[in-house]
């Protein structure tokens, strides 16, 4: 039972690492899915809770103009509204009932999507938003369209195709959230990264233009970077210049400059600006009672509520009124056919506020019991990160309980903050920040940035550990502020891991800016890109400082894009003897210059493809030392590629260590590798194990053992050599003084056969 379960979660984990990433445009998420024709579909959209949805407006906004026309239905569901507990649908009544129902014909139509579910498209918005999504269903076998159920059991039964099998499921939920550990399989996955910078710069100009500030407010924002740098997020970006057109309105000349002062400034603005029939002691007891709501919700990740929530009509009306609030509506009720209307959060980072204001308000949260709502803490606590900017929120207004604005938007004990504050300290104080996982590490860098407090900005830099890597960790702008801020602080050097971190060209070009870090690893493509950026800025220092920096070894190639991108590194490398001014012509990169150990793994189907083009600039790497194509998909290179890497093997004259096993050589590939294995002087192992080396092949290795003085390991295991091929093996290893071991075993040749050759050369191995 326990294995069955082992393999399940095995299954039901698909990893984003080592995926190939391109450049998408909208028209083209559905294009190029993998699986079975008749099969259901999945695609994952990962973003921002707003930037998302506003994907799938997109979507849905094109399907109505005539795009994607291979489907007939597309239907879009907010899982907020989907998800109360105690409703249950149908497939048919979600479909027909919840979401549009047809003036006629309904049986009909659902017929019709029954018999071509190809046609149909499903849009689950917001996977977060099911309630208490860890436990997952799994769907009844039996489970069909006409059954009555949950919808999680529905959605289950939809992507484990029991139900409505051959349709396209497209599922979004924000980033952190797990939801591939739910999904058996994901045909495709779209992340939405977001604003550039310029696109950042355009968004806030074009928000302010015609207003008589429009240069000032992009100059204001921009000087303020932390908040500069939330803008790559839609959301945020229009929340900041709405905030900043209020400063200048008011005649203010700069902004916050952090998120907590901004949200803050933003309440007390909303609140103390517009009041006049309420006193501030009713605006107090309201905000409390709200963030009271905010954090009940947060903690059953939900942001919808139903009326009968709210304790007062009053509380109700302040937070409409305010803009904390949004009407929404529940689904129709099963026995009345009645709406039910509600209210919900008007912006989930609101949410977030108010739920971390209400841990710094309620007198039942004890100073003691705080530490476990952030993050960080320890790696045994599950960390709580529904309400995932809430840990930030909490930590930055824990140190401002004597700013004014927060005064008065409480009337609560400022002891109690206190008590609250040294809690926090002391729980940092204790933290092993250099054992802490990236992610954690991060959300600690987040948290201590928004105390605004230079103690623990120094406690902090001065306990990280000097190799620090966020291999697989989507690195956000923020993200980089904060690591930046950090770095620039502490007196240590450091080497960075930013492989697969989706970091932008900005946020790479701080940080192996940073005079401390002294090495880095990144993609080959974004660092490429960087480095022609600052060819056209001419930025010379930086790009001869990076260039020094940038590190390559070892490198394993996966992917056609990652031969690609050797090349345009070896290309830039020719480029830059050109722009570098310090007068030298043999300028190296010295990426290039020290790469030692190459992997290539690209599996059978590109593997040809990808070794030809490799060999192309083989040469380009003089100390390079192992060349391993040894993959467990088997790259298939065969006597093809054996014959174009014989062919450069007089450049490789720093190679130590060859690995052509399981590449389907044959005798004819063995003959051309022969013939120039002489060349490669420094050559010490060789493995040919698994490939398909007959006699004729040996015996042309045979031939060039004695030449080859360096040698000191053949291994031909697992070809298919005969007791021919062997004894002349042996024969030729008489020879050889230099070599210390032959791998000769082949199923081909009798035992023994091989007995007798090992008791005449014992370093034969069998």
């Amino acid at each position: 039972k326990n294995s069955v379960k082992a393999m399940e979660k095995e299954l039901a984990t698909c990893s984003l690492q080592g995926k190939e990433k391109a450049a998408l445009k909208t028209n083209q998420i559905f294009q190029m899915l993998g699986g079975k024709d008749l099969e259901t579909k999945v695609i994952v959209v990962l973003g921002k809770k707003k930037s998302k949805s506003i994907l799938v407006q997109k979507i849905c906004q094109d399907w109505s103009n005539g795009e994607f026309s291979q489907f007939e239905f597309v239907f879009w569901f907010d899982c907020k509204q989907i998800s109360l507990p105690e409703k249950r649908y149908s497939l048919k009544d979600l479909l027909l009932e919840f979401f549009v129902k047809p003036q006629e014909g309904s049986k009909e139509i659902f017929e019709y999507m029954l018999q071509n579910p190809a046609k149909v498209l499903l849009v689950f918005d917001g996977f977060e938003e099911l309630h208490d999504h860890e436990n997952f269903p799994r769907c009844l076998a039996s489970q069909s369209e006409k059954d009555f159920c949950s919808i999680k059991e529905l959605l289950s039964g939809l992507i484990q195709k029991k139900i409505l099998n051959g349709c396209t499921l497209l599922l979004t939920a924000r980033r952190k959230d797990k939801v591939y550990q739910y999904v058996s399989k994901v045909d495709k996955t779209v992340e939405i990264v977001g604003f550039s910078h310029q696109q950042r710069e355009l968004y806030i100009t074009k928000y302010f233009e015609g207003l008589p500030y429009c240069d000032s407010a992009l100059k204001l924002i921009k000087e303020r970077e932390y908040l500069f740098s939330h803008c790559y997020c839609p959301v945020m970006c229009r929340f900041v210049c709405f905030l900043c057109e209020t400063v200048l309105e008011m005649g203010e000349q700069s902004l916050p400059s952090t998120l907590t002062t901004v949200f803050l400034k933003f309440v007390q603005q909303k609140i103390i600006t517009m009041q006049t029939d309420v006193t501030v002691m009713q605006n107090q007891d309201s905000l409390a009672t709200l963030a009271r709501i905010a954090w009940y919700l947060g903690e059953k990740h939900q942001s919808a509520m139903k009326s009968d929530l709210l304790p007062s009509k009053e509380v109700k009306e302040f937070a409409l009124k305010y803009g904390l609030f949004l009407p929404f509506a529940f689904p129709k009720h099963a026995d009345t056919g009645e709406e039910e209307f509600g209210s919900t959060f008007s912006d989930f980072v609101i949410q977030n506020f108010l739920g971390a204001l209400h841990l710094i308000l309620a007198e039942e949260i004890k100073d003691k019991s705080l530490t476990k709502y952030l993050s960080f803490p320890s790696k045994k606590k599950k960390p709580f990160n529904w309400l995932d900017l809430m840990p930030r929120f909490l930590a930055g207004l824990l140190f401002l309980q004597d700013d004014p604005y927060f005064c008065s938007l409480s009337n609560k004990d400022v002891n109690q903050s206190n008590k609250k504050q040294k809690t926090l300290l002391k729980c940092i104080r204790r933290l092993q920040i250099n054992e802490l996982c990236p992610e954690r590490l991060l959300e600690l860098l987040h948290c201590i940035y928004e105390t605004e407090s230079n103690y623990l900005f120094q406690h902090v830099a001065l306990r990280l550990k000097p190799d620090l890597s966020f291999l697989g960790v989507v690195l956000t702008p923020p993200d980089v502020h904060v690591l930046h801020s950090i770095l620039k602080r502490s007196t240590k050097e450091f080497s960075l891991d930013l492989q697969n971190s989706s970091i932008d060209m900005q946020g790479l070009k701080d940080l192996v800016g940073l005079r401390n870090v002294t090495s880095f690893r990144a993609s080959l493509s974004d660092t490429v890109r960087l480095w022609k950026s600052l060819e056209q800025t001419k930025d010379y220092e930086l790009l001869r400082a990076s260039t020094e920096k940038f590190v390559l070894d070892p490198f394993k190639a996966k992917t056609m894009k990652d031969i690609s991108d050797l090349s345009d590194l070896v290309e830039m490398q020719e480029k830059m003897i050109n722009c570098v001014q310090d007068g030298c012509s043999s300028y190296e990169i010295s990426a290039i210059k020290n790469l030692r150990k190459l992997e290539f793994a690209l599996g059978p189907v590109c593997g040809l493809q990808g070794f030809l083009k490799l060999v192309e600039i083989l040469a380009a790497f003089p100390s390079l030392q192992h060349l391993d194509l040894d993959a467990l998909s088997e790259n298939g290179i065969g006597d093809e590629g054996a014959k174009s890497l014989s062919e450069v093997f007089p450049t490789l004259t720093s190679l130590e260590t060859l690995n052509l096993s399981q590449n389907k050589i044959t005798d004819v590939g063995a003959e051309k590798l022969a013939t120039a294995l002489p060349s490669l002087s420094s050559l010490k192992t060789l493995s040919l194990y698994n490939n398909s080396i007959c006699d004729f092949g040996a015996e042309n290795l045979a031939k060039v053992l004695p030449a080859m003085a360096s040698l000191r390991v053949l291994d031909v295991q697992y070809n298919k050599i005969t007791g021919v091929g062997a004894q002349q093996l042996t024969d030729s290893l008489r020879k050889c003084p230099h070599i210390k071991n032959l791998v000769i075993w082949n199923p081909t040749i009798p035992y023994g056969v091989l007995e007798h050759l090992q008791q005449l050369d014992s370093r034969i191995s069998v």
